[in-house]
């Protein structure tokens, strides 16, 4: 796809009228909805045949809730973005979700704009979901994380930070807690190019997809801990 195409967005929902609602906004916004599904099967099956560039998943549907559906789009199709919809702003399912690959979560009563912007920004590759936010989330809900419920992805075996060097992992833990880049580079006093840098290098180290799981694994590899870096 070119780079100014508009994203293809699947909407999966189990509530017809969320559907009909995140159609009409975007594509008055000129970006076109290939599909809908009203469960997790469907999703997943949509996703195959139609292949969007980002998914708007409902967290909590019949026949396969969207955690698992996520799991199952993301192992088949790399480039696909997902965005996790809910209604509470710290569910449990969406930790999880995020650390199986997720770009982002939105509330569903998110407005017609922050829909939109969205949407292209996870298409662009970047995740939705500020680090200090994630940060929460794995706080509150990794030590909680039980069988039937866990994030982790499959065949993510890059929990092994040994790759990265002393300066990646300086760069990680203060990506961790939530640092953006440009004070990223005030604190190790480096450029914002330079911070980019660090950080592209350490998701292609770690085979991750954004910031968000980077964010994730910094916890749950006990690099930092709520209070602090703790390696």
């Amino acid at each position: 796809m070119l780079p100014d195409a508009a994203p293809r967005v699947l909407i999966a929902d189990d509530q017809t009228l969320v559907r009909s609602g995140f159609r009409l906004i975007l594509n008055a916004a000129g970006i076109p909805v290939v599909a809908e599904a009203a469960d997790g099967k469907q999703a997943v099956a949509a996703a195959l045949e139609h292949r969007p560039d980002v998914v708007l998943m409902d967290i909590r549907m019949p026949e396969m809730d969207g955690l698992e559906a996520t799991r199952h789009i993301l192992a088949s199709l790399e480039d696909v973005r997902i965005i996790i919809l809910t209604t509470f702003d710290l569910d449990r399912y969406v930790y999880a979700a995020l650390s199986a690959g997720a770009s982002g979560f939105l509330l569903k009563d998110v407005s017609p704009e922050h829909l939109i912007a969205a949407v292209r920004l996870v298409r662009c590759g970047d995740a939705l979901l500020a680090p200090s936010i994630t940060r929460r989330l794995v706080e509150r809900f990794a030590p909680r994380e039980v069988s039937g419920i866990s994030g982790s992805t499959p065949g993510r075996a890059n929990g092994d930070l040994s790759a990265l060097t002393p300066r990646e992992l300086e760069v990680l833990g203060l990506v961790a807690r939530g640092l953006s880049n440009a004070e990223l580079a005030a604190a190790l006093t480096l450029s914002e190019a330079t911070v980019k840098t660090h950080v592209a290098r350490i998701l292609a180290k770690l085979q991750l997809r954004d910031r968000v799981q980077a964010v994730v694994l910094a916890y749950e590899t006990g690099l930092i801990s709520p209070g602090g870096i703790s390696r």
